[in-house]
């Protein structure tokens, strides 16, 4: 009777309902932070248990009503567009210049932990019977890859080697793996920090909206014009890399529209100031900030509320078991590997964080997790260039090809 009432009746809630659903959850979130001190000792991020607390309340509203509770997200994936265009603007190319090094030893330790990630879940779909092929949607296909990957390969597992259920427990998999991301990330910076006595390299801000250096001529003080400012800068930003998205759409190559954006918010900030010195750039701004942390507030908050969790029931045995030796592996992974060739000072431990987020969850999860720690503890700014184009540009090619390798086997 409930899956017959749930699919004549859903309870639907359309972009602007979910947006301020967001805004409230998040409040929410800031609330219990300022109740439970573990929260803000831990660097959970306000969005993460704000989040998960109203994920908790729909689940109970859907077994006592046995209506499922769905939002429209398109506004919250434009919120994703705006914060990586913002975090775009605010690169320096010193920044880069430094990350590049760095960039290229995080993607070879990500690369190794998805093979490691996809051998976990073969050893998951194995110990419960199922084809060794499920294992990549307990993999890579749902963790690093997220909800559009799982459900991208879903239909392809499930029709082409026999896997029962493949897209719901692809799903399932990455609603679980979000959950982990969202609270191991502050714990492991927490226990690093604590344990090698780290502390930033250099004073600056503590967000990642300002992690370049802002021009102290500037007045702090924040305005309608210099949000209008900002609007118009992003805007343009995402406008050109919206074209890019299309051509390189065109060509083949298929990447997330917040990928070519942040590459445009980077070379706009590091061309066009130093051509136009009079230009009133926004970079760096107050104004930035703020537009920068309610986008990525608002869609951390609507991406944790809007999980389904009464849809985990169903697979919940190999579920539980897989992802506790996935969240087993990556702490292991982040504690001996990547802290320790990353530097072991207190950019590898904003690292630690942000790989905990994105190789369980996703990008913006591992931002947040980086926000809340460098709020806390002080600013690292090369760690916010380093992972998003690690993880949200490299690792999407990547993973295509690590799926299909993984198919191939049995």
């Amino acid at each position: 009777m409930m899956e017959t009432t749930a699919l004549q009746d859903p309870i639907e809630i359309a972009n602007f309902g979910a947006v301020t659903l967001g805004i409230l959850v998040y409040f929410l979130g800031a609330r219990l932070t300022k109740r439970f001190s573990f929260l803000s000792n831990y660097s959970i991020p306000e969005p993460v248990s704000g989040g998960l607390l109203a994920a908790v309340l729909a689940l109970i509203v859907v077994l006592m009503t046995g209506r499922t509770i769905s939002y429209e997200l398109g506004a919250r994936d434009f919120l994703l567009v705006y914060f990586f265009t913002t975090v775009g603007l605010n690169a320096r190319l010193a920044d880069l210049m430094r990350g590049g090094p760095l960039l290229v030893l995080m993607l070879g330790l990500t690369i190794t932990f998805m093979i490691l990630q996809n051998l976990t879940g073969m050893l998951g779909a194995l110990l419960f019977d199922l084809p060794s092929q499920a294992g990549v949607l307990l993999g890579t296909a749902s963790l690093i890859g997220g909800h559009g990957t799982a459900i991208a390969w879903g239909p392809t597992i499930e029709s082409t080697y026999a896997v029962p259920g493949a897209s719901e427990l692809g799903i399932a998999t990455a609603t679980v793996g979000l959950i982990m991301a969202s609270v191991l990330g502050g714990p492991i910076a927490r226990i690093l920090i604590k344990r090698n006595n780290l502390s930033p390299a250099v004073d600056g801000p503590k967000d990642v909206a300002t992690a370049a250096v802002p021009d102290q001529s500037r007045p702090s003080t924040l305005t309608h014009v210099d949000l209008m400012n900002c609007v118009l800068v992003i805007h343009a930003a995402i406008a050109i890399g919206y074209v890019v998205f299309e051509a390189l759409e065109a060509a083949g190559i298929k990447l997330p529209l917040f990928v070519p954006c942040l590459l445009t918010g980077i070379v706009m900030s590091n061309t066009l100031p130093p051509l136009f010195p009079k230009m009133n750039w926004p970079a760096g701004t107050p104004a930035m900030s703020v537009i920068s942390e309610f986008s990525l507030s608002v869609f951390l908050s609507m991406s944790l509320m809007s999980m389904e969790l009464w849809s985990l029931a169903s697979s919940a045995g190999v579920l539980i078991t897989t992802m506790v030796l996935q969240a087993l592996i990556a702490v292991l992974f982040i504690f001996f590997v990547v802290f320790k060739l990353m530097g072991r000072n207190y950019f590898a431990a904003v690292i630690s964080a942000g790989f905990a987020g994105f190789s369980l969850g996703a990008t913006p999860t591992a931002i947040a997790n980086m926000t809340a720690v460098t709020q806390k503890y002080g600013p690292s700014p090369v760690a916010f260039i380093v992972l998003p184009l690690v993880s949200a540009f490299f690792v999407d090619l990547a993973n295509a090809f690590i799926i299909q390798w993984f198919l191939g086997f049995g």
